[in-house]
């Protein structure tokens, strides 16, 4: 009996998920750690608000890279081995920014750290998609996306209110700490048992083999219509998030301590976004459930931008918003299951992390406009592009089919 096929869920079950989990915490902590210490690098090194940009676009560029990769090597190696080296890549690489003496080198150590950041969502997701049952599959694959709010709310405490005391080098330093993950993996995780039983017949192959099949008649409009639905879901958050600790204390004036409350304010609302997504997504399907959030955060993001000041005079009615906005980003809890139940097992580490990073990749842009648009107007307008974004992502899902309820051991 395969571990999906399981009644009751076991010891195994839950160590899959918690090491999937806090990889996907501490990947989000690596890349969203440099936001909160943009401000100290200005200083201390004299850069600009565009090199700054194009240091955050660098990386987002090479989680798209890193997906790729490591999504195909997952399919030809294994999950549990993958998902190691994804861990060690992105630990090093924020190491590695701790040394920085330039630009240049600012920028390489952040390519090292985006590369291996992405590749570790999508092998953490198909690890839990491919041992939890199918009636299970939704909620956990949600709630190993909650993995990011806390990563972003641990990045803000050691960026925010941390870092200021050690310095940036020593805050970069100390964060090789998740590498330890990597000798728990290698000792207590098991490797998903789906793999193991496919892999003779479909993954030892050349890893160009299963990209050149992943763009077959039979898998092209699947892979093409989720790339869609994921550059929209991208959109949406990095134009949300990528300069948000900027916008807060710079043009609305919150102090540093203020600004960090209102980011946790906004994770806390993620974390129940992300948690309460799968539930929705079983009871109504995974279509109407990516409508409903995405429309919340839509809303949410106009209100605190757009909105700001009508809305500023009512008090704590912004909080209520912030966290709005990040419950309706808890769209992103649905990604993993969805995409597990489009592809088969030969190409679904490679379809799933494609389709994810090339998304995530793309936003390269995104902190650039952004600080475009600020030259002309200011933050508001150039992260209120994300509300539209959302709103494409509660359309979009709908040219989907629905895939409540599939088994995915139907698509070996």
């Amino acid at each position: 009996m395969l571990m999906n096929e399981e009644t009751k869920l076991n010891k195994y079950h839950y160590r899959v998920f918690a090491l999937s989990w806090a990889g996907w915490v501490f990947d989000f902590y690596d890349l969203v750690l440099f936001t909160f210490l943009v401000s100290q690098l200005q200083a201390s090194l004299n850069f600009s608000a565009e090199m700054i940009s194009l240091c955050l676009g660098i990386s987002l560029f090479s989680t798209g890279l890193g997906g790729i990769i490591f999504g195909a090597l997952g399919d030809k190696y294994g999950r549990k081995r993958v998902l190691q080296w994804t861990i060690i890549v992105y630990s090093i690489g924020t190491l590695l920014c701790a040394f920085t003496w330039s630009f240049y080198s600012l920028v390489i150590f952040r390519f090292i750290t985006g590369f291996g950041v992405g590749g570790e969502w999508a092998t953490g997701q198909i690890y839990i998609n491919e041992t939890f049952p199918d009636k299970l599959r939704a909620k956990f694959g949600a709630f190993m996306q909650s993995g990011a709010p806390v990563g972003v709310i641990l990045a803000s405490i050691v960026g925010g209110i941390i870092s200021p005391v050690i310095g940036w080098r020593f805050t970069f330093l100390i964060s090789i700490i998740p590498a330890l993950m990597v000798v728990y993996i290698r000792n207590y995780l098991k490797e998903s048992d789906v793999w193991l039983q496919n892999r003779d017949k479909y993954v030892n192959k050349n890893i160009f083999e299963e990209f050149k099949e992943l763009l077959s008649r039979e898998h092209r409009k699947i892979f093409l219509i989720s790339l869609i639905l994921c550059i929209f879901g991208m959109s949406a958050y990095w134009f949300t998030y990528s300069w948000l600790p900027t916008y807060l204390a710079k043009e609305r004036g919150l102090a540093l301590i203020g600004s960090t409350i209102g980011i946790i304010i906004i994770q806390c609302g993620d974390f129940m976004g992300y948690t309460s997504f799968g539930f929705v997504a079983e009871k109504l399907g995974r279509r109407p459930a990516f409508t409903i959030y995405s429309f919340i955060m839509a809303l949410s993001i106009s209100m605190i931008t757009l909105c700001w000041n009508q809305i500023d005079a009512i008090p704590d009615l912004i909080f209520v918003f912030m966290f709005l906005t990040g419950f309706g980003t808890g769209f992103f809890g649905g990604f993993g299951a969805l995409f597990s139940e489009l592809f088969p097992t030969k190409i679904r580490n490679t379809g799933v992390g494609a389709v994810f990073n090339l998304a995530r990749g793309a936003q390269f842009v995104t902190p650039v406009i952004i600080t475009l648009v600020a030259t002309y107007f200011d933050l508001s307008y150039g992260i209120a592009i994300a509300a539209v974004f959302a709103l494409l992502v509660g359309i979009w899902i709908w040219v989907f089919p629905e895939t409540k309820g599939r088994s995915i051991n139907e698509l070996n």
